[in-house]
């Protein structure tokens, strides 16, 4: 039997899927007979990135209100390096039981895969508390792309043959990874061209040194509006009040390519049962205050309340999904 790239594709996700994250593995638990109240000092988030990244302001959207719930001060603190995977570590090894992370994607999910000299592994290290956000990817073309659809743009967008280049903020990171999966399913061959970061993505979308990218709705928007950039859709399975006016990539045809970028709480493994549950709980109950969501929105996030498990599910998802694009193609990131 022919194994082709997308049974490889599949079947790499399926064994990663298998080997990491087992169901069940952070069920909801209900708080141990005569365990203390918790918590009983104050709560620490850590940030892996520059107070003002996403993850921050996230983090920053939803301190205060857990202080309230919580009866407790609630602090945001930035350790920036690694793409975040300095903090994961530091997170991983905590052992005050009131210290959690706000992690991206890929230290909850692929970290060990891209790079197994990481000290951490997502799989045993952390609790899945709760998800804070989720966005969307903009799929952006070059504002001289032919056509006049998105369907025409993903067109011209394979056209480009092996000739084209994709840009990304570095080997490794959700836009690498991502793109790689959209080549996969959208018959796209454009070639990787790794950047320090999404404005320098831009930059070389606007200058034509590249042809297309995955890109934050926040920073691809102001160059859709002005005709700078193109776009064929959203990453999302269905439309994103983040860009409400872009269709998804499903809408273009391109199926088994949903992607979305997401901060989350996850604590220490080690932290106890009654104080993952509460601290759950006040996460359900901030993100789906009305005040709330509208700040994550407006740093360019979607508020997702959800249980540990749904968490889970997520980490094994992702884990599986971009897990078999890094298995495929061979990929390493020294982050």
């Amino acid at each position: 039997m022919m194994i082709t790239k997308r049974r490889l594709l599949e079947g790499g996700a399926a064994a990663v899927a298998t080997s990491l994250f087992a169901p069940g593995a952070w069920s909801q638990q209900k708080p141990a007979a005569g365990e203390a109240a918790w918590p009983t000092k104050p709560v620490r988030i850590l940030v892996g990135f520059p107070a003002g990244a996403s993850p921050d302001l996230a983090a920053r959207a939803i301190a205060e209100p857990l202080s309230k719930i919580l009866r407790q001060p609630v602090t945001v603190e930035n350790k920036p390096g690694s793409s975040g995977n300095l903090v994961a570590d530091q997170v991983a090894k905590a052992t005050d039981d009131h210290t959690v992370g706000a992690l991206i994607n890929g230290n909850l999910t692929i970290a060990k895969l891209l790079n197994p000299a990481i000290p951490f592994d997502p799989e045993k290290d952390f609790a899945p508390v709760g998800m804070v956000g989720t966005a969307p990817l903009v799929l952006a073309v070059s504002g001289n792309a032919a056509g006049k659809t998105p369907a025409d743009f993903l067109l011209w967008a394979r056209n480009l043959g092996a000739g084209g280049k994709y840009g990304t903020p570095g080997v490794g990171t959700v836009g690498h990874l991502g793109m790689e999966l959209l080549k996969s399913r959208a018959a796209i061959t454009a070639q990787h061209k790794p950047y320090t970061g999404n404005p320098q993505v831009i930059a070389g979308l606007l200058a034509g040194e590249i042809q297309l990218a995955l890109l934050p709705p926040g920073l691809a928007l102001p160059h859709l509006k002005s005709g700078k950039l193109k776009a064929i859709g959203v990453t999302s399975p269905e439309r994103s009040p983040l860009a409400s006016e872009l269709p998804t990539i499903r809408d273009a045809d391109v199926r088994g390519a949903d992607l979305e970028i997401w901060t989350a709480l996850a604590a220490p493994a080690g932290m106890s049962k009654n104080a993952v549950a509460r601290l759950n709980a006040a996460l359900v109950e901030v993100t789906s205050m009305p005040d709330v969501a509208q700040a994550l929105l407006k740093t360019g996030w979607q508020a997702q309340p959800g249980t540990t498990e749904a968490l889970a599910r997520r980490m094994r998802a992702d884990t599986a999904r971009l897990g078999g694009v890094i298995i495929m193609k061979g990929i390493r990131s020294e982050a």
